[in-house]
């Protein structure tokens, strides 16, 4: 199936796969220009179900190709059955089949993809279907939750493929209608349906499942789309399949992996500037760079979406980025309470929760105290609230980070250089930031985003990588410094371990004034002093009395249990990190 891009029925029949870009092997492309050459065409055709589209599509066969009118009976038979879908379905419900039917097995057949367009994608049947088709939607077309990610207004194309044993000629259609219709459940959500296209014929090795992706990846190209919808003859179609193929790039065999699956970009050519590009334009120049026109430029030229550009009024990118955002305002709240968001969600929480200690404690230890825990912990809720409620960019970090860090504990440092209150000053350099934030959101300057490249982002990871290993190091050799690990301790000397409280320098004074008849002035403990056992150490001292004793700096292993935590705490996570790509459990636990 198909919205955009190519979605295949994982190894194991129970899910379906990412996204990814579909790669098509160069000799299909012909076979499909050829059987469009010479197979049925209807276009703009008049009908209300699938029963009269087939039946009109067997009556139009082209002479040579016109089939007995036994075989046709049996082929229109064939094509009403009803195919048996690969519904999608939620963690949820996938954890409940594995855990009633872990034995259970499907055998995978030959595949019924239908793109939707547009953006295209579309359905692809698992199994043999044995029903007929329904003229109406079923139930679970109904409540197919992949609907959802169908937008408004989109359209179905349906592509049947498969081996037929009875022909001894392949049978072709290609069939646009002239109005969307519902075919009853044909797809696998109830779509209204306007591009058909069917491929049958005899026994051949994998040879009609590739012509028929790679006709649904014609009907996914927004530019043939609009070929296809505006044909009036098949050389119109003809016409569109070469455009397509002059823009094809072809990977040479041996230097890639053809299962490998090709993640979407990021960011997708134009329709429009793709009709702008001019092939001499793509001639190498230099020492084997090219350039080329629209979107396909160069890293040393780079291309943009409409978001980033300017729009020359005062706040004129803030109000489009309103009227873009506007329809989707409910719906990034309404997904969030998806099943399957709980994982992001507790993973964002708890990278937040960790980020807001982290700092906080760091940001307790730069600041004498006056931003610690609480106070990173208040900030980041509040703004990450109204940052939230206005639908700001997901991928701005909500916390302090590693330059933060530094600069708090600079500005602290000038702060008590200078005789400055430091909280006051920082009240300041906020509504600052804030202003010069308006100024810049008012001249449209983040268009200069452009021009930042991938070194951008990563010296700025290093320096918050570097930054955390630095501190998280320095706090553990300082612990070392505080708590030193008792490296003499023997537990077969524990009876020789003690310590107590010497109080005899309290007699001095009344020696000295017994011998020299001179009293000084007389400490305020006077009476004979208390069990030494019954003082702590902290009375001890004030007392004016010393320790004696061969445990008096004696420490508990605070350092040697610190370094176990700080260690057994970076391999859980490695190793939890590297469980995710292990082959305990399915994907989806």
């Amino acid at each position: 199936r198909w919205i955009k891009f190519e979605e295949k029925v994982e190894d194991g029949g129970e899910r379906w796969s990412t996204p990814h870009v579909p790669a098509l092997p160069l000799h299909s492309l012909f076979q499909l220009r050829t059987c469009l050459q010479k197979g049925t065409m209807l276009l703009d055709l008049d009908a209300t179900s699938f029963k009269e589209i087939i039946d009109k599509a067997l009556s139009e066969q082209p002479e040579e190709a016109e089939l007995q009118p036994a075989l046709r009976e049996r082929l229109a038979a064939l094509l009403l059955l009803q195919p048996r879908h690969q519904p999608t379905k939620s963690l949820l419900q996938l954890l409940a089949e594995l855990g009633l039917s872990p034995c259970r097995g499907r055998t995978p057949q030959q595949g019924h993809p239908s793109p939707v367009l547009p953006p295209a994608r579309g359905t692809k049947g698992r199994s043999e279907p044995r029903t007929q088709l329904s003229k109406t939607p079923l139930k679970e077309q109904l409540r197919n939750r992949f609907k959802k990610k169908v937008p408004p207004g989109a359209e179905a194309a349906h592509v049947a493929v498969g081996e037929v044993e009875f022909l001894e000629k392949p049978f072709t259609a290609f069939i646009r209608l002239r109005r969307g219709v519902s075919l009853g459940s044909l797809a696998e959500v109830s779509l209204p349906s306007r591009f058909l296209f069917i491929l049958l014929g005899p026994p051949r090795v994998k040879a009609y499942l590739e012509v028929g992706r790679a006709m649904a990846t014609l009907l996914t190209d927004e530019l043939f789309q609009r070929v296809a919808w505006q044909a009036e003859h098949r050389e119109d179609l003809m016409a569109g399949i070469e455009a397509f193929l002059d823009e094809l790039i072809v990977l040479p065999p041996g230097k890639w992996d053809p299962s490998a699956r090709i993640p979407p970009p990021s960011h997708l050519p134009s329709p429009r500037r793709r009709t702008t590009v001019d092939p001499l334009d793509q001639q190498p120049h230099g020492n084997g760079d090219t350039t080329a026109a629209g979107d396909r430029g160069s890293p040393g030229h780079p291309r943009s979406g409409e978001e980033l550009e300017r729009t020359g009024r005062l706040f004129g990118g803030l109000l489009r980025d309103i009227r873009r955002k506007a329809p989707w305002y409910g719906s990034d709240f309404s997904d969030g309470l998806h099943p399957q968001c709980l994982s992001a969600v507790l993973y964002i929480y708890l990278a937040t929760v960790t980020n807001a200690i982290t700092f906080g404690g760091m940001l307790g230890d730069a600041t004498a105290n006056m931003q610690g825990v609480l106070e990173s912990f208040l900030g980041t809720a509040f703004a990450g609230f109204i940052f939230c409620l206005f639908s700001g960019q997901p991928l701005t970090i909500l916390s302090s980070t590693g330059p933060v860090l530094v600069f708090e504990r600079l500005l602290f440092s000038f702060s008590q250089d200078h005789s400055l209150d430091y909280l006051e000053f920082r009240l300041w350099i906020g509504l600052w930031v804030a202003f010069f934030g308006v100024v810049l959101v008012a001249t449209e300057a983040s268009h200069l985003v452009r021009y930042f490249t991938r070194f951008t982002e990563e010296g700025f990871c290093a320096l918050i990588s570097l930054i955390f290993i630095y501190d998280s190091l320095k706090k553990m050799l300082s612990l070392a410094d505080a708590f030193p690990i008792n490296w003499q301790y023997r537990l077969d000397n524990v009876t020789s371990y003690s310590c107590t409280c010497n109080l005899r320098r309290l007699f001095n004074p009344i020696l000295t004034c017994l011998t020299t008849l001179q009293c000084p002035p007389l400490p305020s403990i006077q009476s004979p002093p208390a069990t030494p056992a019954g003082l702590s150490r902290s009375q001890c001292l004030d007392r004016g009395g010393h320790l004696l004793g061969t445990s008096c700096q004696y420490v508990p292993d605070i350092t040697l249990i610190s370094f176990l935590l700080f260690g057994g705490t970076f391999l859980f996570c490695t190793a939890l990190k590297r469980f995710r790509s292990s082959r305990y459990f399915p994907v989806g636990v």
